[in-house]
């Protein structure tokens, strides 16, 4: 009887090599597909400064959308014979400051803020309750027939209950920004009031600082120098941040980000 000896295949040194290599290119793609057109822009802007970003008209921004306030009542405006003076105007001459969309003015923003508070809550109750029937019409000698026998009708509920709750909380905040920011008038309500919008860019080496305001002031609250202080703006919206290698190091993590929002605790 003749045996064929069957060769023995040697087990591979790395049998889950390419499993583990797929793993982790489609831990790659997802970790790319996950941090968007931001990585994608970071990637490309590698050795590079931050770019600035154009000058564009804010009202053909695709968010862009026009104010609307409530309104006063139109008043007609009453004309005088033979007088130079005119009805709404501030002086006998030209009024520089700016009044017309696309005239620019200068919004000063000193903030300095600072908020200290501390609260404490202290919260006890306390409840007791008891019930009993002691005689109801002679039927209360019926209650062991349906009840256990150890049933005392004088005591049939006792309840006690005991809450306690206290809370405390401290907030110490301290702001500061002192800067001035030209701004253009985007529109004019039909009050009179001008809508405007400023953005200003400043880059200093690869950091590139942001400084944003926008909202509705009054014609009135424009200085002579044309001017305008930003706790004269109605619905302000003033952002000052930054882009570059120092925020992007202040920045926490997309991947950080992410589990804060999904962990419950």
């Amino acid at each position: 009887m003749t045996f064929i000896k069957t060769p023995t295949r040697v087990p591979s040194r790395h049998p889950n090599k390419f499993p583990r290599l797929a793993m982790t290119l489609s831990l790659i793609c997802v970790t790319a597909l996950l941090s968007g057109c931001n990585t994608m822009r970071r990637l490309s802007e590698v050795g590079e400064a931050p770019k600035l970003s154009g000058i564009n008209n804010p009202t053909q921004s695709p968010g862009y959308r026009p104010v609307s306030m409530p309104m006063p009542a139109p008043q007609v405006a009453e004309s005088n014979p033979n007088s130079l003076w005119r009805t709404g105007a501030r002086s006998f001459f030209k009024d520089q400051r700016a009044s017309q969309v696309g005239d620019i003015l200068t919004v000063s923003i000193a903030i300095d803020d600072k908020a200290q508070l501390a609260n404490t809550t202290a919260r006890t109750r306390k409840n007791s309750e008891d019930m009993g029937i002691p005689s109801l019409l002679g039927l209360e000698s019926q209650f062991t027939k349906v009840l256990p026998e150890t049933i005392d009708p004088s005591n049939l509920f006792n309840i006690d209950s005991n809450s306690s709750n206290s809370g405390g909380g401290t907030l110490d905040r301290t702001e500061t920004i002192d800067l001035k920011v030209a701004a253009i008038i985007v529109q004019v309500l039909p009050n009179g009031n001008y809508v405007i919008h400023g953005r200003q860019e400043i880059r200093v080496n690869a950091e590139v600082r942001e400084v944003q305001v926008a909202g509705v002031i009054r014609a009135a609250d424009i200085t002579s120098a044309n001017t305008v202080s930003y706790d004269k703006i109605a619905e302000a919206r003033i952002s000052y941040g930054g882009r570059g290698t120092i925020s992007d190091v202040q920045q926490p993590r997309y991947g950080s980000e992410i589990m804060d929002i999904l962990l419950p605790f």
